[in-house]
């Protein structure tokens, strides 16, 4: 496979890595803060909800990560669906950004792979 998939796929992992850190570390720092748009209240009310969806997150970039370094293209196909499927999710019910942030980078792997 050309290596632009490769990358795509590796970008989007890198996503959901940055998203991780901020949902399960930095959810009430100002970084946390900044990014969600929260304020300090918001944030400690929820930082039990922010860690258990940023592990989630974290699981999309390790199954990424899995496919990349086994060459598996059907795992990474099947991972970048999940964040496409997640992605969507929460453009629809949280936030608007999450469609570009999240849907659109593995939406564009995705079809990198399949033109491949």
């Amino acid at each position: 496979m050309s290596s632009f998939p490769n990358i795509a796929v590796a970008v989007v992992a890198l996503i959901h890595i940055y998203i991780l850190v901020l949902e399960m570390f930095l959810w009430e720092k100002p970084a946390g803060l900044r990014a969600f748009g929260i304020s300090k209240e918001f944030a400690a009310a929820s930082k039990v909800l922010a860690a258990n969806q940023g592990l989630y997150n974290g699981f999309l970039a390790a199954g990424l990560l899995w496919g990349l370094f086994t060459g598996e293209i059907h795992v990474q196909i099947f991972f970048l669906i999940c964040v496409i499927i997640a992605g969507l999710y929460g453009a629809v019910t949280a936030s608007k950004k999450i469609l570009w942030i999240q849907a659109m980078p593995a939406l564009v792997a995705f079809f990198l792979i399949e033109l491949m």
